[in-house]
């Protein structure tokens, strides 16, 4: 007998950033777990889909191919799909901005929604050290992924020995002050420039720290949203009834508060778009 098949939850707007596919750290199946739930009207893939930095002929896995394949899936049922390159996609930044059907590649989108401006990129502009020494943001992005499988092997060795796992790369990430204080100057720098064009919102992938706050600077206020990744946090950004939330897999589906808001239909989104 077939399984009945579960409802799917339909956001207006879902983005993603980070997954990394190509890489030992993605955590593919989770996402194609949590994309087979969804079916958003507007899905925003925010840099780093595919790690072209390290991708490698030797690994890219059935369940890597699989999300490909299940966001093809999407975009045939409808779904508008914006990829917008990040760092360890940036090869894709050397072809022309692309217009076909439900897909768009760009490398950076605003939308109004509901009235407010969103401005939506990846984030890498802001990293200094992508900016003055992209050899140093390789480097350091082969010893996280070494970081991450090693990870990985102690949270196997963990739960056969009945603990519970040890998140070691978030861990290593918080006790150092330089990481703490790039994030805060990531944000900072990326508010004062949203602030002086007047978006209502900024939405970030890059630093794999998933966010929802204010920033207030001398000059305004802005509101600061980011993706996270599928490595660590296995975090999504979901828009819905006016509301944006923050959707971690493995845990509840979070309330938002019911508000009025204009339907996102294919005549209004979006209703501004550049390149």
């Amino acid at each position: 007998m077939d399984k009945p098949r579960s409802k799917k939850r339909r956001p207006e707007v879902v983005v993603i950033s980070d997954t990394h596919l190509g890489t030992y750290g993605c955590q593919a199946k989770e996402l194609l777990q949590y994309l087979k739930t969804i079916k958003p009207k507007v899905l925003i893939l925010n840099g780093d889909i595919i790690d072209i930095w390290q991708f490698s002929k030797r690994y890219f896995p059935k369940s890597h191919f699989e999300v490909i394949r299940r966001i093809f899936k999407m975009m045939a049922n409808g779904t508008m799909v914006y990829y917008l390159t990040g760092n360890h996609d940036e090869l894709l930044r050397r072809l022309p901005r692309i217009d076909a059907g439900n897909f768009k590649l760009q490398n950076r989108l605003v939308l109004n929604l509901d009235g407010k401006k969103h401005w939506i990129f990846h984030g890498d502009v802001f990293d200094v050290s992508m900016q003055y020494a992209k050899w140093l943001a390789k480097l350091g992005a082969i010893g996280y992924d070494t970081l991450i499988l090693l990870n990985a092997g102690i949270n196997w060795l963990s739960e056969k020995l009945g603990y519970n796992k040890i998140p070691l790369s978030k861990q290593v990430k918080a006790s150092v002050k330089s990481a703490v204080k790039f994030i805060n100057d990531f944000e900072q720098i990326a508010a004062e420039l949203a602030i002086e064009k007047k978006y209502d919102y900024f939405i970030c992938g890059h630093i794999h720290q998933p966010a929802m706050k204010k920033i207030i600077t001398p000059i305004g206020e802005v509101n600061y949203l980011n993706s996270g990744d599928w490595i660590e946090n296995l975090t999504a950004l979901e828009y819905e009834n006016g509301q944006w939330r923050l959707y971690q897999h493995g845990q509840p589906v979070p309330e938002v508060r019911v508000a009025p808001v204009e339907p996102v239909t294919e005549e209004n989104l979006p209703l501004i778009a550049v390149a």
